[in-house]
């Protein structure tokens, strides 16, 4: 008797067999010959007949208030199927009525499933209808979602974005014309362009918020989750591929990037390491923000389609400073690929917040990678900068003794470098743990500061020496041993001067500048020796010399003025760009020259007529040397 308790009417015709059955049970139960038993079945079988036949008739009732809200629901839904314009913008009124609409549908067929429908015709097509009038709009919903998208989509301000306002390292990257930089553009760096973390912008137009997290708690109801996290995702990708071209930036594969000469590259550097400041620290962060608006209460989700939405242009990224950091080492790229280091290791923390939840941290550790490689890159182009010092081989020597490119180079790339000291400290320190530095040159100085230690002060101190090896080998080309020793003084005194000039000091210390500058003075005064020496033989007393006292003081004086005329005609030639370091040499010298033509010619009577250039003569002519073009003696005595 207990399976009687599961029994349950499937349609309306079988309320006429209950009828039936309790009409039988009632007249058996009537029946005068029952027993006691039998008599307590009947009645609980009529029991139960009763109730089924209860149930029935309010099921009934209940699946006919359902057809009728479901027909009404369905009649304002399909007003809908013929008009083409978009529901949000026809008013708040029309919106509402749609949005109830929607979720009077979610309810009936709900409570159409809660009905038993197995083997009831009516009630299994009501139901079908209601599944369709939901799928309809869902897919009305997507389209109102897409709308209102990419309607109220919002951009930054144009010059808040553009990256021609950063200031970038001025450097000229050529060994052949490189000229001194003044001292404010030098000192320039790329403009970091921190915009704060908390600094969060509205991509979309926040009055629409309410309306896209109405549809969000719809079509998610309805399971169309799935539907919903496509059409926004598809929707905010294409807008960050848009703002890509606001920002100048081309997606470029990995092999676009190594085919690029170093010039285009070098501007395509500039953009990215503004642009990924942008990108992560702004509009990354905002559309972050806004999926936790939206998504936020579903959990997962949010950092999901977030993920989906950023993966494809942070690949990009990812890409482009991949193909950079594989790139060939030349000294040139070295500042590009520092920079692109500082920028990337400045975003690091912005990148983690991003991307911490699972959906993204294959990405995240993409990124901390490619910090890696381009520190490895960047150390790799350092230490091939000695290689090009040292391969920077002459077969002329270079005119008019003057500084040659390749110091000028040099001390204005490691000047540069010291803007990068604490990036390169950090790189070159287990650099420097694997082999001992040969230039410590400041070792013994007790009050050198810890910065003249570090590995970069090491560094760049044995890329000084290097170059003044270079330098010693170039200057064997000149012919003159004078020339040689201007040469040397010149280009050691640039040096010396780029150091106490800049932030270098820090790094060299004084003991070095000490050093080099007795280095530059003892050139100076070896050029001394070598082109006055000879010259100043004929007019001095030299008693171990049989030569000049043979000779007739009148000769002698011919002896030095076809001498002094032979220094004349080729020093003026020579060049001492530095115009204090110009003057002392002259000043030296013209008292050595002044002082003995003068006791010579004091020393010995000598007619006037012999005497070719008086004292204030060779004053005037000793000031013409070291300009760099060539004087004439007979237009210099016209002055």
């Amino acid at each position: 008797m207990a399976g009687y308790q599961s029994m349950m009417p499937n349609h309306e015709g079988e309320q006429h067999l209950l009828a039936a059955a309790h009409h039988v049970v009632k007249a058996l139960r009537a029946a005068k010959n029952l027993s006691d038993d039998m008599r307590k079945v009947l009645g609980d079988l009529d029991g139960h007949l009763s109730k089924m036949t209860g149930n029935t008739e309010s099921r009934g009732g209940e699946f006919v208030e359902i057809e009728e809200r479901f027909k009404r629901a369905e009649n304002r839904i399909l007003r809908w199927e013929s008009n083409q314009t978009m529901i949000w913008d026809t008013g708040t009124e029309e919106v509402s009525d749609y949005i109830g609409a929607v979720e009077e549908i979610q309810t009936l067929i709900e409570s159409l499933r809660r009905l038993s429908v197995k083997g009831n015709g009516k009630q299994k097509e009501i139901l079908s209808r209601a599944d369709s009038a939901l799928q309809m709009t869902m897919l009305r919903l997507e389209e109102q979602l897409i709308h209102i998208l990419v309607q109220h989509k919002q951009y930054f301000e144009p010059e808040y974005v553009s990256f021609h306002s950063c200031q970038d390292v001025v450097y000229d990257e050529s060994y052949v014309s490189v000229e001194d930089e003044s001292s404010d553009e030098s000192s320039r760096r790329v403009n970091s362009g921190r915009v704060s973390g908390e600094y969060i912008v509205d991509l979309i137009k926040p009055h629409v918020i309410p309306d896209i997290k109405t549809i969000v708690n719809i079509m998610f109801g309805a399971n169309y989750d799935q539907e919903f996290c496509e059409a926004y995702v598809g929707v905010r990708k294409d807008a960050l591929t848009e703002y890509f071209v606001i920002l100048e930036l081309e997606k470029l594969s990995i092999e676009d990037v190594l085919k690029m000469n170093w010039r285009t590259l070098s501007s395509e550097i500039k953009k990215w390491n503004w642009a990924m400041k942008i990108i992560i620290r702004v509009y990354l962060a905002s559309e972050k923000n806004l999926c936790n608006k939206i998504l936020g209460e579903y959990g997962t989700i949010s950092s999901f389609c977030f993920v989906e939405i950023a993966k494809a242009s942070l690949i990009c990224l990812l890409n482009f400073g991949e193909a950079v950091a594989m790139s060939s080492v030349q000294p040139e790229k070295l500042f590009r690929l520092l920079d692109m280091y500082e920028v990337l290791e400045d975003l690091l923390s912005d990148i983690d917040g991003l991307l911490y939840e699972e959906a993204g941290s294959y990405i995240r550790i993409e990124f901390h990678e490619l910090l890696r490689k381009l520190g490895y890159s960047a150390k790799a182009t350092f230490s091939e900068l000695q290689i090009a010092i040292a391969s920077n081989t002459s077969i002329k020597p270079f005119p008019q003794g003057g500084i040659h490119p390749l110091t000028r180079y040099v001390m204005n790339y490691i000047k540069t470098l010291t803007l990068y000291d604490e990036s390169l400290n950090l790189l070159l320190l287990d650099q420097d743990s694997d082999h001992s530095n040969p230039v410590l040159e400041t070792a013994n100085e007790q009050d050198a500061s810890s910065v003249t230690f570090c590995p970069l002060a090491c560094h760049l101190r044995s890329v000084t020496s290097a170059l003044q090896c270079n330098l010693f080998d170039k200057s064997k080309l000149y012919k003159e041993e004078g020339l040689r020793h201007i040469f040397l003084m010149n280009n050691i005194h640039y040096m010396v001067d780029k150091v106490k000039g800049s932030d270098l000091r820090l790094f060299f210390g004084d003991e070095w500048i000490r050093k080099h500058n007795g280095k530059f003075q003892q050139h100076a005064k070896s050029y001394e020796r070598a082109t006055w020496s000879s010259v100043l033989s004929f007019i001095r007393d030299c008693p171990h010399s049989n030569t000049f006292f043979k000779a007739t003081p009148k000769e002698r004086c011919r002896g030095f003025n076809l001498a002094f005329e032979e220094v004349y005609k080729s020093q003026t030639q020579w060049s001492i760009p530095d115009s204090q370091l110009k003057e002392d040499l002259r000043i030296s010298s013209s008292l050595k020259v002044i002082h003995a033509y003068r006791t010579f010619l004091g020393r010995n009577h000598i007619s006037d007529k012999y005497i070719k250039y008086s004292v204030d003569d060779l004053e005037s002519l000793l000031l013409d040397l070291f300009v760099g073009s060539p004087r004439s003696l007979h237009s210099s005595q016209k002055r």
